[in-house]
């Protein structure tokens, strides 16, 4: 099998709604669009965004989404100043490593992981 790239998919109920969020908000850049899809450009490989999913108004458990969406930040404390000015972002600190959790419109959990130092 030679894998030509990765990419995830979330469905979401208030599609609309979370495309703003990701391009406007988190700054990801639009690769392709169509009506009720996204594909987004995310590091090596892209994030698919597409309608009819649920929402939740908090965080989902693990039970209503396992997954979680992480992403490797190197320049983490520039990148959360930035985000703090319009979103809610808790930070924690572990022994392996620090992150910054935000939690999308629909519930879903995105981890933003300090990676400066691992270089």
């Amino acid at each position: 099998m030679k894998i030509r790239e990765t990419g995830f998919i979330l469905f979401l109920e208030d599609y609309k709604r979370n495309v703003d969020f990701y391009s406007l908000k988190l700054g990801l850049s639009i690769r392709e669009q169509k009506e009720n899809l996204t594909i987004f450009n995310f590091g090596n490989s892209y994030l698919m965004v597409e309608a009819n999913g649920v929402k939740s108004e908090v965080e989902k458990t693990r039970a209503q989404n396992p997954t979680v969406i992480r992403i490797d930040i190197e320049d983490f404390d520039k990148t959360l100043e930035v985000l703090k000015r319009q979103l809610d972002v808790k930070v924690y600190r572990h022994t392996w490593g620090t992150i910054g959790v935000i939690i999308d419109p629909e519930g879903n959990r995105i981890e933003l992981k300090d990676v400066s130092l691992s270089l």
